[in-house]
């Protein structure tokens, strides 16, 4: 993939986007909390794919635990780097153009089978990062890993897809009109 001008200033914006957004959070387990801001994962990686659902989700996590904690812990970087990442795997369906209202059953059901493959990237991605680099126990990592594995799965699927669906539908709305 290429990265565009458009690309850059989607990467900018989303990364800026997710890295504040992400101050609001409900904390709902051990060092993990409930973020809207996982939305912004599936909206970016769907409308512009994997590369900048990837670099969204790095630079806005890494951003935003820079701002509230002072350090980076960069195995949850990664967890939502590849949340990004997998949602932008739709992208590789040629057929899926939500800018020009192209989006059926079938891109869905791909939605969320991204979803699923991004949350299993990502636990493993944490799970990996804490356990063998930061020295985490790893029954503590399991239970974080369990919980925001949920967490996101829930906003992804309650929040992001459908958020892509009405962006299509918007875009749909409005691609037959010609100026007269």
């Amino acid at each position: 993939m290429k990265l565009t001008t458009k690309h850059v200033v989607a990467i900018g914006i989303g990364a800026a986007l997710y890295g504040v957004l992400s101050a609001v959070s409900l904390p709902i387990g051990p060092n993990t909390s409930l973020r809207i801001a996982v939305t912004l994962l599936t909206i970016f990686g769907a409308l512009f794919g994997p590369l900048v659902g990837f670099l969204v989700g790095f630079i806005g996590h890494a951003l935003n635990d820079t701002m509230m904690y002072g350090g980076v812990w960069w195995s949850w970087v990664m967890l939502s780097a590849m949340i990004g990442f997998s949602m932008g795997f739709i992208r590789l369906d040629k057929s899926f153009d939500p800018e020009h209202g192209i989006l059926n059953k079938k891109h869905i059901v791909k939605l969320y089978i991204c979803a699923v493959i991004g949350m299993i990237l990502a636990g493993l991605a944490a799970y990996i990062g804490d356990v063998f680099f930061y020295g985490e126990p790893a029954n503590k990592v399991w239970i974080q890993i369990l919980i925001a594995t949920a967490s996101n799965f829930v906003v992804t699927a309650g929040l992001g897809i459908p958020a892509v669906i009405m962006l299509a539908k918007r875009k749909g709305k409005h691609r037959n009109l010609t100026a007269q």
